[in-house]
This record gives structure tokens, C-alpha cells and sequence, in this order.
């Protein structure tokens, strides 16, 4: 087993020498059997090197094409047939071919040719291929026949022919092989990223020891959201010598994007924009960096580039959509997300932000429908399942919302949002134990919105647990991050209502004078403060009153010094004693596995 972690000092030894020669390879491999994303992948990646020259004789090792004298004329003309999209003619030109990369060629027409039939017949009243089914039985009945003569190309056919049938089990131990086989074969890395549903997965893989494992591990730990380890990875890239890569580049932008860290991603985008400003790969990230930043004018110009380079990319129609999405005209959105399924029903992000606006047009069963084909094209994204949650709950189906957004949490396990959704599902179900479970782990994990330790302060109240919701409320009131929180108001007249119950006038008079400075509770404050005042004055002739038995350690503590001694009738200081001992726990995240 090869260990899919990468070393603390960043000092791992690549060959750069090595990994040209290897590159230069690929590119002429991959070419020749029309795997062109892979190719083009290769030779940006060639292009990030220039600076690392090689010498003469590496770039003329001797290279066969493997293809026989007999087969050269067949093979050029349906390469050129392939080139031309004219699947079915490439496919029938090669069918008596025997040399390595006419099989491959041949082969991959005719899986292409289904897959183009499959997307042109999509529309058609929703009736499954058969047809397109049968080619890919056909072709996995050639690869078993022909077991111990697949190369690595072949072998990687075969994996996305596996995943096509849902064999996702086979398809992982067939994709390892190719890899093995090919290590520069890209195309084969990504499926294997892609059917790897958890750290576990990844750590059992049985990997070659090839630079590529590098790219491969830190592109995985983009697809899984473990962005930490996905930026570390990719620095351990960075210092080994590929700092020029667009692709490194674009990915830590993607990485810092999933760990919320907006500017950092805006200024990466911003960076690869100016180096390459006619590169559209992954400018639906920028361009919902610039919808999340509001920033109309910039979202407008890059819409407008969009369409200048390429105005039937997906990547454009995703733009765009960002583009009238910001301007709340969320019916336009819809139609260019759906152009961009129309052009690739496979690209994932198209599926989840037109669920989001089908969200925004209150139109919770098309947003259902785009969230589950977004889970059907990768199980992975917790933002489908936690679309699900959202959609589910607007319906008002609280057991599917407990579903799907566990499933998200699952997936997210450090993202409070799906947690204080989760617990919203749970209170709205009348499991109340399940709710204050997940609002805390919420607060613990780092709450983004601020609203875990509200909802959690407003359940104890509700089941009539005061000092645990004074607890709550008050670790709340001091977290500076809830200074301008809608909730904190109401929190702040709880406290001193609660401080008053127990005579505690020192700090029921501080946040009361806290109420005074929101216009809802001013005049709840005002009464708290006059009553207070006459407790004040009847206690110098009164005895100190008999403490509740229920009343906390902590506050019994500081109770007689409130009741018996003259104090201040001034604002003080936040009381550092909280009842309870309620605490705010400071969890360090786990940076190895995340268990599904």
C-alpha cells in the first residue's frame, strides 16, 4: 500500500528531467488515440517546465508508435474520422486492426459513438438507451475476452466502462491497473479520484511510485472538500518545482474556495486571469467567488470575456448565470444552466446552482430533481445532499431533511451549517436530545453563522433547563464575533432576568444596561433596572434571601457578595463566572481521515 500523504517538510525529490521526458511521451501517446483532455492537461504541465531544459538527446529517444506498416493508412484516416467527431466511420476503418493503438482507437470510437447517441437521444420522452447500454456490454465482453492483452489505455477504457455500468467496485481494481500500466494517463487518475468516496479509500490504493501519485493525492483531496490537506499537497508541488502551473494554480484557488477563505481564492483566480486570460477552466469558481463577493461589475466584465472566448463552453453559461443570479433575475439563470447541461449533462456544478435557483423560485420539486442528478454524478459534493435537505424542508418533510442533511454533515463533518440544519430538522421533530447534540457540536466545530449557540441557549429555554440556556446565552454574549448578531438583544435581557431570579444585581444591572442599547428591549431593561434599584435599597435593612438549591455552584459563589455589599450602579464588565461551567470548547480538526 502506498501511503497517500505527503511529507511535513515539503521536501519530497521529483526528477524534473524525468518528468519531462515522461510528459513528452505521454502527450505523443495520447494524442495518437484522441485522448485530448489528457494531452492538453500533459503539455500545459510541459509548458509550466520550459525553464527546466533537457538535453538534446532526451527529446529524440527512440519512439514507436506501435502501429505496422500494413495499418499506418487505416489508422491516419480514421484518426482524422475520430478528430471529426465521425465516431461510427473511425470505428469501421479500424475493425480489422491488430496494432495496440488502433484497438484502443477503435474501441473508444465506438464507446464515443454511444455516448453521443446516448446525449443527442436524451430528450426523447425520457425512454432509456437500450442501445447504448448494449455497446457498453459489447465492450466489456471484448475487454474480459481479452484479459491479458490490455494495455494501460485499454485498461482505462475499460474502468469508465465499469463506472458507465455502475461497477464501481470493479471498475477501482481495473483503474488501479491502468495506472500502473500508464502512469502518465491522466484521464485515468481523475476516475479513480472520482469512485474514492473516503480518506479510507484513497489510503487502501494500491498506486505505482510515480511523481504522478503526487497530482493524483492532492486532486483527490480537492474532490473529497479535505481542502487543508489539498493545499498542503499542493505547496509540497509548489516547492518541488512545478510553482507555474496553471493547474496547480487553479486548483489551491479551488481548494481555498471550499475552506470558505474567499480573497485568498479571488486573488489566485485574479492572478491566473492575468497570466492566461483566454483559460475558461474553472471560471464558474471565479465567477461564484465575484456572485459571493457581490462584485456586479467585475461578475459583468468576466461574462462578457466569457462570451468573446467561447460562448458555447460550459463554463461560460455558468458565468452567465452567476451573472443574472446576482441580479435576482433567477428564471434567466435557469436557462443558461440548462444550456450548460445541454452541452456537457455531466458537469456538476450546472446541476447544483440551478437547484439553487429553482430554490430561490420556490420551485422545490425541480430543485429536488437537479440536486439528485447532481448526487448521481458524484456522490461525493455535500452541496447536493444539503440541497436536498433545504428542498425537503420547504416542503415541510422533516424526516428526508434529517436524511439528507446527515448525509451532508457526513461529508462536511467541519461545516457547522449542515449541523445547525440538522438540529433545526431534529427540534422541528420534537427530538430534542438529537437537536442540542448537533447545535453544540456546531458551536464546537466553528460556527460560521454564529447561530449555533442562540439556537442551542433558545432549546434549553424551551425545555425549561434555565441555567443551561443562561449557559449558552452567556458564552454567546461574550464571543465578539456575535457583536452584531439580530439574536444577541434577546439574549442579553434573558441574562439579566435570569441574574435577577437569583438576586445577582451586579450582573443582571450589566446587562440590562446592555438592553438599553437596542430599541427592542429597552423598555424591558428600564423595568430590570428600576427593580433592581429597589432591591438595592431594601437590602441594606433586609437579610440576604435564601439561595434556590438548583442554583449552580458557580453563581453561589459570587451570590452574597451581590446581595450584602454596596456595588456600583454603573455598567460593568462582562462577569467572567458562567453558570454551569459551560465552556467553550476549542476542538483541533483531525487532518487524516474522515470517516463516512
Amino acid at each position: 500500500m502506498q501511503p497517500l500523504t505527503m511529507n511535513s517538510k515539503g521536501d519530497i525529490q521529483i526528477d524534473i528531467n524525468q518528468v519531462r521526458v515522461d510528459i513528452l511521451q505521454g502527450i505523443r501517446e495520447c494524442t495518437d488515440r484522441g485522448l485530448t483532455q489528457t494531452a492538453k492537461w500533459l503539455a500545459e504541465l510541459n509548458y509550466s517546465l520550459k525553464d527546466h531544459k533537457i538535453t538534446f538527446e532526451q527529446q529524440l529517444t527512440a519512439f514507436d508508435d506501435g502501429i505496422s506498416i500494413e495499418e499506418k493508412e487505416a489508422y491516419t484516416l480514421a484518426k482524422t474520422y475520430f478528430d471529426c467527431q465521425e465516431y461510427d466511420r473511425a470505428a469501421h476503418f479500424l475493425e480489422n486492426c491488430l496494432s495496440a493503438k488502433c484497438v484502443f482507437l477503435h474501441k473508444y470510437s465506438q464507446f464515443m459513438s454511444s455516448e453521443k447517441k446516448r446525449l443527442d437521444n436524451a430528450t426523447d420522452l425520457g425512454t432509456e438507451n437500450t442501445e447504448s447500454t448494449q455497446v457498453l456490454l459489447d465492450l466489456l465482453s471484448y475487454f474480459k475476452a481479452n484479459r491479458n492483452n490490455l494495455d494501460g489505455y485499454l485498461l482505462y477504457l475499460e474502468g469508465v466502462v465499469l463506472k458507465k455500468l455502475d461497477l464501481r467496485s470493479q471498475a477501482v481494481t481495473v483503474l488501479q491497473a491502468a495506472v500502473a500500466a500508464a502512469p502518465t494517463l491522466w484521464a485515468a487518475w481523475v476516475e479513480l479520484a472520482g469512485l474514492a468516496n473516503e480518506y479510507e479509500a484513497l489510503d487502501s490504493l494500491q498506486l505505482p511510485k510515480h511523481w504522478m501519485m503526487y497530482f493524483f493525492a492532492a486532486h483527490a483531496f480537492v474532490e473529497l472538500k479535505l481542502s487543508e490537506q489539498a493545499l498542503e499537497a499542493y505547496m509540497v508541488l509548489v516547492a518541488a518545482g512545478f510553482e507555474k502551473s496553471t493547474y496547480v494554480t487553479a486548483q489551491m484557488a479551488i481548494a481555498h474556495h471550499d475552506r470558505r477563505d474567499v480573497d485568498s481564492s479571488l486573488a489566485l483566480f485574479r492572478e491566473l486571469y492575468q497570466n492566461d486570460p483566454y483559460r475558461l477552466d474553472n471560471w464558474d469558481v471565479y465567477s461564484h467567488l465575484l456572485y459571493l463577493k457581490e462584485k456586479r461589475m467585475e461578475l459583468a466584465n468576466l461574462a462578457q470575456r466569457a462570451v468573446s472566448i467561447d460562448k458555447y463552453r460550459v463554463e461560460t453559461c455558468c458565468v452567465i448565470g452567476n451573472y443574472y443570479s446576482l441580479r435576482s433575475e433567477h428564471q434567466k439563470a435557469v436557462v443558461y444552466f440548462q444550456r450548460a447541461l445541454s452541452l456537457d449533462p455531466q458537469y456538476l456544478s450546472a446541476w447544483i446552482l440551478m437547484g439553487h435557483e429553482f430554490i430561490e423560485l420556490q420551485n422545490s420539486n425541480a430543485a429536488i430533481q437537479c440536486y439528485r442528478q447532481a448526487i448521481d454524478v458524484n456522490r461525493n459534493d455535500y452541496r447536493a445532499w444539503n440541497g436536498l435537505g433545504q428542498a425537503y424542508e420547504i416542503l415541510g418533510l422533516n424526516g428526508y431533511c434529517i436524511y439528507y442533511y446527515s448525509r451532508a454533515a457526513q461529508l462536511k463533518p467541519d461545516d457547522s451549517r449542515m449541523l445547525v440544519s440538522l438540529g433545526e430538522a431534529y427540534e422541528k421533530m420534537d427530538k430534542i436530545p438529537n437537536a442540542l447534540k448537533c447545535y453544540y457540536k456546531a458551536h464546537s466545530t466553528g460556527d460560521i453563522e454564529g447561530m449555533a449557540l442562540f439556537k442551542l441557549a433558545k432549546l434549553y429555554e424551551k425545555s425549561n433547563m434555565p441555567n443551561s440556556a443562561a449557559a449558552a446565552y452567556t458564552a454567546a454574549c461574550q464571543d465578539p464575533a456575535n457583536a452584531g448578531s439580530k439574536e444577541l438583544p434577546a439574549a442579553q435581557r434573558y441574562l439579566a432576568q435570569y441574574y435577577l431570579r437569583f438576586s445577582l444585581l451586579d450582573h443582571a444591572a450589566h446587562y440590562a444596561y446592555k438592553c438599553l442599547e437596542h430599541e427592542s428591549t429597552k423598555e424591558a431593561g428600564k423595568n430590570i433596572l428600576k427593580t433592581i434599584s429597589e432591591k438595592r435599597s431594601s437590602a441594606t435593612t433586609s437579610q440576604p434571601a435564601n439561595l434556590p438549591e438548583d442554583l449552580p455552584e458557580a453563581i453561589k459563589n459570587v451570590s452574597t457578595v451581590s446581595i450584602t455589599h454596596d456595588t456600583p450602579k454603573t455598567p460593568l464588565p462582562s462577569p467572567n463566572v458562567t453558570p454551569d461551567n459551560f465552556s467553550t470548547p476549542v476542538f483541533t480538526r483531525k487532518s487524516s481521515k474522515y470517516k463516512m
